[in-house]
């Protein structure tokens, strides 16, 4: 209780300082995650049709998955420096697997009679690809994406290490200082963002679980 108590008075005293940290780890979060995306969905299309290259993906994003999040950024520290940019890269890698992975696997799912009768009704590959691929592996791809969400806000605490900014700047400010108040907050802040991040992105997949099947 008296940590707690302690983390309160430092938040009444540096509600500034506090607002600041949660947006550079929200801003971090954020543009690492649709950086990933935005990588994973074009290369999982790209790849989910042609077997070897689709194997190859899927292993190569299975050993980056295996990587430290700790790793990543000290592997990116020597060629792109310190700062947000490197931060966002190291984000992005960690966002790329699940939804990279997840849409492959959901495209190769798709129902082969769906997928048939939409050929039979002579719908190009784009069409069928748009129209019935797409929409069935939509709730496996959303889950990828809700994975990836939480990793990332989660490991946005180690950008801390590289100059990224965020809410582990006051976790090891916190622990350089002896300031249990400001450590303490940081810490319950980061675990907060990560568990809303889940329940928010639990409760989109719920209700896409729900559209796709009415």
């Amino acid at each position: 209780m008296q940590a707690l108590g302690e983390a309160s008075s430092w938040l009444r005293a540096n509600p500034a300082i506090f607002a600041g940290a949660v947006g550079e780890h929200l801003l971090l979060s954020f543009v690492g995650l649709a950086l990933g995306i935005a990588v994973a969905l074009p290369l999982g299309l790209a790849v989910a049709h042609r077997p070897r290259l689709a194997e190859l993906a899927i292993t190569l994003a299975g050993a980056l998955r295996t990587l430290p999040s700790l790793a990543v950024l000290a592997a990116l520290l020597p060629l792109l420096g310190v700062g947000f940019t490197p931060s966002v890269i190291a984000l992005a890698l960690l966002a790329l697997p699940p939804v990279l992975v997840n849409l492959v696997v959901g495209l190769q799912g798709a129902d082969p009679a769906a997928v048939a009768a939409a050929k039979g009704l002579g719908m190009t590959p784009g069409q069928v690809l748009r129209r019935v691929e797409l929409p069935l592996a939509l709730p496996l791809l959303f889950a990828g994406l809700r994975i990836a969400a939480v990793q990332v806000v989660s490991a946005a605490a180690l950008a801390t290490f590289i100059g990224g900014g965020g809410l582990g700047d006051l976790v090891t400010q916190g622990l350089a200082l002896l300031d249990t108040g400001r450590m303490l907050l940081g810490a319950v802040a980061i675990a907060a963002l990560a568990l809303l991040t889940e329940a928010g992105f639990g409760l989109l997949e719920r209700r896409l679980q729900r559209g796709v099947q009415a």
